[in-house]
């Protein structure tokens, strides 16, 4: 065996350890470089990462603002229900995605556990209602009219029922005051989705998983007020899920009221009376289809003349509000939307479209001035008028002779309104249209506003149509190819008609301005435009936006903030023009057509100006039209396949002004039975505490 020198060892031993102290050096100083790194350098960063993971946010949802009518009365306000509700995460994490829970909670609930399944599924496109469209992250409520008995025994049973909560939440509620539905005013509220979480973030009032938004009505319109801010508390806690402490707490906001201009008591009025004016009909028998009228839809509105401010405005068929509170069955959900209760979510007033008759007739009146006609001339009412060889009749195939402006309003002749319109065609070039056309009747329209939104605090407002040039070009290009496909020279009336639209669909015909001039062929409005344009008149020829909002007042009271009445025009009519046509409608209601509604009206007291209305639509009964106003107020009442304007709309109308002005039956007037003879100008008493008070 080789001996190594003693020296020879040691050198090695201490270059050994040498390299071990180098090494365990290096180690310390990565080490304290890292610490440096993660406590000093980006220190805070990491701190608030650490305290994130272990945060935990409670979410108290903000109480929701009530809605509150011209005197006070809430339409909507918010009651304390217990509310079953289930969290689908949990469900999820089960074997049978919570299928057993669910079916024992159905038996607890008294419900069909089907419909209880169907409550907690997510909606998406190949859905039905009803579903979840809100956050999968959030309890979704089963039922919020659980009684103290149910929530007890689910409770009590915590281990038999994971995922499921029982506690009191305050509910929206739609409470009727007076008996008034107000359902398509009000709209409903559904849960908040993840896209509208994400579109609102950023904002100044962004969404919450808990919160539940507006999907129609006035809930839609003022959302952001009314929806407040919810409270958000932060806890910290170990990793154990144990709170150690509170990190942030942010108050919730109440949601502000909203009052608006409605009256309830004229609106339940409005509204009794539209339903059976509908239901009277119905028993009247139609000569033109051989069976009785189907009445099958309607609206009333009810207007401050000098505002613009909505009383009343009522949509028939309805539904109850309160079926979409606590989330709504798969039965009730196919009734509001199926065809066979003709879509009852459809707010008429705002949303029903179709061609105005008669009342249309202010605006051929005034375009005819405008044009250069003598508003006191005399136009021939023959019973009929031909163009080429067709023949267009006059109402009734009534003949009044030679006549002037104001009384062609009065008896509602048709024949006066095609002369004027076949020869403003003529003038504009005819089939050979001139560069420029004047189009006098067609401008005038749309200077009444038709054709265009009013402006409506209430969502999906409808625009109508003026059948105009521009609107036959874009149609016939839209449709000619449908019409190419369909048309035959030789075929039934509608085949010949879609023959003629695909070789001239484009060109605006004599018979087009004819028709449209009655306000018949392609003219659609809504009764929401024609109470503005009725409204106009009747205040000397200002176009308001309607409202129905008066004002938002905030949860404590101190901050109120009015809604002011916004024009969106003038009527195109001069002072002289104005009058002459104010004073041939209250001819209407004295000596026209509408006179027979209004016998005994005290007409030097409160006075009365009508016009009546009956429209045609190919393949249906008439539509009935009533357009009407006084100093304070316009109405204007429509009804599908209902009739003629003064026949089947006119006693309606007229019990709703009676009411009003508190008219009985033999034309006085009894101040103490008048439920609104001036439009409520004043806003309910506001107490110290924020409370509204009814009146």
């Amino acid at each position: 065996m080789t001996n190594i020198p003693e020296t020879g060892k040691s050198t090695r031993v201490t270059v050994r350890l040498v390299g071990i102290q180098v090494l365990v050096l290096s180690l310390l100083l990565t080490l304290g470089g890292r610490l440096w790194y993660l406590q000093i350098r980006n220190g805070d960063e990491y701190e608030a990462e650490a305290a994130g993971n272990h945060v935990q946010q409670v979410i108290e949802p903000a109480v929701r603002g009530s809605i509150l009518d011209s005197r006070g009365e809430p339409l909507a306000d918010n009651e304390t229900r217990l509310v079953v509700s289930a969290s689908r995460t949990d469900l999820m994490k089960m074997d049978d995605d919570g299928e057993a829970i669910l079916t024992k909670l159905a038996g607890v609930l008294g419900m069909d556990p089907k419909t209880v399944m169907e409550r907690v599924r997510l909606c998406d496109a190949k859905t039905p209602k009803p579903c979840w469209n809100g956050s999968p992250y959030q309890p979704i409520p089963i039922t919020d009219e659980a009684t103290a008995r149910q929530a007890l025994q689910i409770r009590e049973r915590e281990e038999e029922f994971p995922g499921i909560t029982a506690e009191p939440s305050a509910v929206r509620r739609y409470g009727s005051p007076n008996d008034a539905n107000t359902a398509q005013v009000l709209g409903y509220l559904s849960p908040v989705t993840d896209e509208e979480i994400a579109d609102a973030e950023g904002g100044d009032n962004p969404l919450l998983r808990t919160d539940q938004i507006g999907r129609s009505g006035l809930e839609r319109s003022y959302d952001s007020q009314l929806r407040g801010q919810a409270g958000v508390t932060s806890y910290r806690v170990d990793k154990l899920g144990r709170v150690i402490g509170e990190a942030d707490k942010q108050p919730g906001v109440p949601g502000s009221n909203l009052v608006t201009s409605i009256d309830s008591r004229v609106q339940s009025l409005a509204e009794e009376e539209l339903a059976k004016a509908m239901e009277a009909a119905r028993t009247q028998f139609d000569d033109n289809t051989g069976t009785n009228y189907k009445a099958d839809s309607g609206a009333m509105v009810v207007m401050e003349a000098d505002t613009g401010r909505i009383v009343a405005m009522a949509s028939n068929p309805t539904y109850d509000p309160n079926d979409w509170v606590g989330g709504i069955d798969a039965g009730t959900y196919k009734k509001l939307t199926g065809k066979k209760a003709n879509y009852p979510l459809l707010n008429r007033a705002i949303q029903g479209q179709s061609a105005p008759g008669s009342i249309f007739k202010p605006i051929p009146t005034t375009a005819a001035v405008n044009a250069g006609y003598s508003f006191d001339g005399n136009y021939e009412c023959s019973s009929d008028y031909s163009i080429g060889g067709q023949v267009f009749k006059n109402f009734e195939s009534q003949s009044y002779g030679a006549i002037d402006l104001g009384r062609a309003l009065e008896v509602s002749c048709d024949t006066v309104y095609y002369r004027l319109a076949h020869q403003e065609w003529l003038n504009d070039g005819g089939n050979k249209p001139k560069k420029k056309p004047d189009d006098w009747f067609y401008k005038t329209a749309h200077q009444y506003g038709l054709g265009e939104e009013t402006g409506v605090d209430l969502p999906n407002e409808v625009t109508g149509r003026v059948p105009d040039r521009q609107w036959k070009k874009d149609y016939w290009q839209a449709n000619k190819d449908t019409w190419c496909k369909q048309g035959k020279q030789d075929g039934d009336y509608a085949e010949r008609i879609a023959y003629e639209n695909c070789l001239e669909g484009m060109r605006m015909r004599a018979g087009d301005s004819v028709n449209y001039s009655i306000g018949q062929g392609d003219t659609l409005v809504t009764p929401i435009q024609m109470a503005t344009m009725y409204a106009a008149i009747a205040n000397g020829g200002t176009l308001y936006d309607p409202t129905v909002g008066k004002a938002v007042v905030s949860a404590d009271g101190k901050k109120v903030d009015m809604i002011e009445p916004k024009s969106h025009g003038k009527l195109p009519l001069d002072k002289a023009t104005h009058a002459a046509i104010d004073d041939a409608l209250a001819g209407v209601a004295t000596r026209g057509t509408a006179a027979w509604r209004f016998g005994g009206w005290p007409q030097d007291e409160i006075p009365m100006h009508a016009k009546t209305g009956t429209a045609e639509v190919y393949g249906k009964q008439t539509t009935s039209w009533f357009a009407t106003y006084t100093d304070e107020y316009a109405i204007v009442m429509t009804m599908s396949q209902g009739g003629t304007g003064s026949g089947a709309s006119a006693p309606a109308v007229r019990a709703v002004y009676d009411a009003l002005y508190g008219v009985g039956k033999g034309g006085g007037i009894d101040p103490k039975k008048a439920l609104l003879p001036k439009p409520e100008k004043k806003l309910p008493k506001i107490s110290p505490d924020g409370r509204i008070e009814a009146r």
